[in-house]
């Protein structure tokens, strides 16, 4: 099981990271939100939980909680800039399908 970063994502997450202050790396998880099921969610983390996955890439800290874990195996986190946007883009295996704006999805 794993959570990845493309380079622009660890880059971006890393200067943020960097311009805070503080901060081991980035938490990736998901919630029941919208109108297909399931959002994902960001936060920096400062303190990590003993039941926490964490994995690296591109140097970066991934942490995911045990129950976000399921719907995210083998997510690839992206960065990217779409003419005046952006934002992060996630590549989920899992995901069978999403609402027409993009903002939630199901598996």
């Amino acid at each position: 099981m794993a959570v990845t970063l493309s380079e622009a994502a660890a880059r971006h997450v890393s200067d943020f990271l960097a311009n805070r202050g503080k901060g081991l790396g980035i938490r990736v998880g998901v919630k029941t939100s919208g109108c297909s099921g399931l959002a994902y969610v960001l936060e920096f983390v400062d303190d990590v939980q003993p039941e926490d996955e964490v994995f690296t890439s591109h140097g970066v800290k991934v942490i995911i909680d045990p129950k976000s874990l399921s719907y995210l195996d083998g997510t690839e986190m992206d960065f990217v800039k779409e003419g005046l946007n952006e934002g992060f883009k996630f590549t989920n295996p899992n995901q069978k399908g999403e609402c027409g704006c993009g903002e939630s999805f199901t598996v």
